[in-house]
C-alpha cells in the first residue's frame, strides 16, 4: 500500500458525518498585492451570508492575518502536531465569529510525521468540516516551495494580482510552477483571478485578460475571472484600525466589490474539478506529495 493509499484509508476512518468543508486557497505571485486582505474580507462576507468560516493562515514569517484581525493567536497548529492539543483548542475566534488558526512552525515538519501522528492530525482536521462551511487558506507570496505545496493541494485557488507589471510576471511565474509540479491535477482545480487596486472594471477585466492572454498561450492552464477590487484609500484606514474594511466601512467601494466577489463564489455551483477534499483531505495531499518529492 502506497503512501497516498495510506493516507485515504485514515481519512475514512476519521470523517465525521459533516460534508467536506469547501477550502479556498488564497495567494499571489508577490508579496504587496492585498493577498491577506482578501483572504479576511472574503471570509467576512462568507460569515454575512450564513457560512461558518475559519482562516488558516500559511503565510510562514508573518503575521498579516492576526495584525488585520487584532487577535493574538495563543497556539498554532504545531501545538496540535507535536503537543497533542485539539483542534477546537488552537482556533482563536476574531471579528463576527470568524475563527483563525496559525499554521506557525507546524508545517514544516509535516513530512516527518510518523504513522501515529499523521492519524492524531488528520482526525482532528477532519473536525473542521463539522466545525466551519468555509476554510480560507492563506498562503505566503511567490514561487516558494511551501506556497507551490498548499497550490498543489488545493480544489479551489483564488489568484490576486495588481496593474503592476512586477505583479503580472510574479502571477505568471506563480503559475508556471505550478502547473510544472509533478503532483499538480489541472483536471481537478479550479483557478480564478481577481483583479486587485484597479481603477474601474474596465481595467480590472483587462488586467485579467493580458494575463490569461501569456498563460494560454505557453501553459494551457484554465483561468476564470472572477471580479475585481477598485483601489481604495479606505481600505489603508481600516488595516491602520485592525479592522478588515467589510466590517469598519461597509459603504466602501471596496467593500462592495467583496460583497460581489463572495455572491458570484456562492452563486455559481461549485465545478466539478474542484474536487472538495475538505481539511483533512487537503493536509493528506500535502503530506503526500512531500514525501513523495
Amino acid at each position: 500500500m502506497d503512501q497516498a493509499e495510506g493516507l485515504r484509508n485514515i481519512i475514512k476512518k476519521s470523517q465525521v458525518a459533516a460534508p467536506a468543508a469547501r477550502v479556498i486557497t488564497v495567494t499571489s505571485g508577490k508579496g504587496g498585492v492585498g493577498k491577506s486582505n482578501t483572504a479576511i474580507n472574503l471570509a467576512v462576507q462568507f460569515k454575512n451570508r450564513g457560512k461558518r468560516v475559519i482562516i488558516f493562515d500559511a503565510d510562514f514569517g508573518l503575521a498579516n492575518i492576526e495584525v488585520m484581525f487584532g487577535a493574538i493567536p495563543k497556539h498554532s497548529l504545531a501545538d496540535l502536531i507535536y503537543h497533542g492539543m485539539d483542534i477546537k483548542d488552537v482556533i482563536t475566534w476574531g471579528p463576527n465569529g470568524i475563527g483563525f488558526i496559525s499554521g506557525g512552525s507546524g508545517i514544516t515538519g509535516l513530512t516527518n510525521l510518523g504513522k501515529d501522528h499523521i492519524n492524531f492530525l488528520i482526525k482532528n482536521l477532519s473536525e473542521l468540516d463539522s466545525i466551519a462551511d468555509v476554510i480560507i487558506i492563506d498562503t505566503g507570496a511567490g514561487i516558494a516551495e511551501a506556497v507551490i505545496t498548499f497550490l498543489v493541494a488545493s480544489g479551489e485557488i483564488l489568484l490576486i494580482t495588481t496593474p503592476e507589471p512586477t505583479s503580472l510576471t510574479d502571477s505568471y511565474s506563480l503559475l508556471k510552477a505550478l502547473k510544472h509540479h509533478p503532483s499538480f491535477r489541472p483536471d481537478l482545480t479550479v483557478v480564478k483571478v481577481i483583479s486587485n487596486k484597479v481603477e474601474d472594471q474596465e481595467e480590472g477585466k483587462q488586467l485579467y485578460n493580458k494575463l490569461n492572454m501569456v498563460v494560454q498561450r505557453y501553459l494551457k492552464l484554465p483561468l476564470e475571472y472572477l471580479g475585481c477590487i477598485p483601489q481604495d484609500d479606505t481600505i489603508v484606514k481600516a488595516v491602520m484600525q485592525q479592522n478588515p474594511i467589510s466590517i469598519s466601512h461597509p459603504k466602501a467601494l471596496s467593500t462592495r466589490a467583496f460583497e460581489d466577489i463572495a455572491d458570484t463564489m456562492m452563486n455559481i455551483p461549485h465545478e466539478e474539478r474542484a474536487v472538495r477534499r475538505g481539511m483533512a483531505g487537503f493536509f493528506a495531499s500535502i503530506i503526500a506529495s512531500r514525501k513523495n518529492a
